[in-house]
């Protein structure tokens, strides 16, 4: 009875009478995990979003960071990142109900961000310069250190950006996905600890960076791949993204 109400209210969202603000349903958060979804059902080799065996996907993933609170108001420390989608071997809520834990035998791990009209962060409260990009770079360091699974291990790690094309074309992540700029944000963050955080660079952070594949990846070459093999998923996709677009389209210049 729930589970028919809830998705009689979510269904209001196509009509001309919706219950709640479409853009609760139509958003990049939505938009990733049918996107993830279709792409954990299809064997779709050498993308970035393909599914190796015994893999899995996760949205909303709490990853740990390098950085936590070494005590009460640690004016030095961040909280953990939440991450849009997670592709790999692992497991969820092992110390958290979210929080994401490698396997002992991980190869592969990917972490994808999405975007609809929004930037990336640009720091965090502790840290201004430390924007979403490096952190979260980071912070797929700190989870290899943590299961002690060092990055030559992995066939793929990596580490991507989701966005309309048309905010690839306007550079709007081209400086924050930059590997060099990472590396001196992460540089400058770990300068901070005056030595304390120095080996975790050295041993994790640096490998992470120099295995990692970073990149931008347009939606409409998602829904393109996605149509080669499969045109009725790809035009279901296709449909909620123009509905995306339109109601966060809208969002965005009522608060400009």
């Amino acid at each position: 009875m729930i589970m028919t109400r809830i998705c009689a209210m979510i269904e209001s969202c196509t009509t001309d009478s919706p219950l709640f603000p479409p853009t609760l349903l139509y958003n990049e958060g939505w938009l990733l995990r049918l996107v993830i979804d279709w792409f954990s059902m299809n064997d779709i080799p050498n993308h970035p979003l393909s599914f190796p065996r015994n893999a899995r996907w996760y949205s909303e993933a709490l990853l740990p960071s390098a950085f936590l609170a070494r005590r009460r108001a640690d004016r030095l420390a961040e909280s953990w990142t939440h991450v849009d989608g997670a592709i790999g071997h692992f497991e969820i809520g092992k110390e958290g109900k979210a929080d994401l834990s490698l396997l002992p035998d991980a190869e592969h791990f990917v972490v994808l961000e999405a975007k609809m009209f929004s930037r990336l962060t640009s720091g965090v409260k502790n840290a201004k310069y430390f924007d979403q990009a490096a952190r979260t770079v980071a912070c797929v360091a700190k989870v290899l250190q943590r299961a002690d699974r060092h990055p030559s291990n992995f066939s793929h790690l990596g580490f991507y950006v989701l966005a309309p094309q048309s905010q690839i074309d306007a550079g709007r992540f081209d400086r924050e996905m930059e590997r060099d700029l990472m590396r001196q944000k992460v540089e400058r963050r770990v300068t901070d600890y005056a030595g304390e955080k120095d080996q975790w660079y050295v041993d994790w952070f640096e490998p992470t960076l120099q295995r990692i594949e970073i990149g931008v990846v347009s939606r409409e070459d998602l829904i393109g791949t996605i149509a080669e093999h499969d045109s009725s998923s790809a035009d279901s996709i296709e449909e909620f993204h123009e509905q995306c677009v339109r109601y966060n389209q809208s969002a965005s210049k009522a608060f400009a």
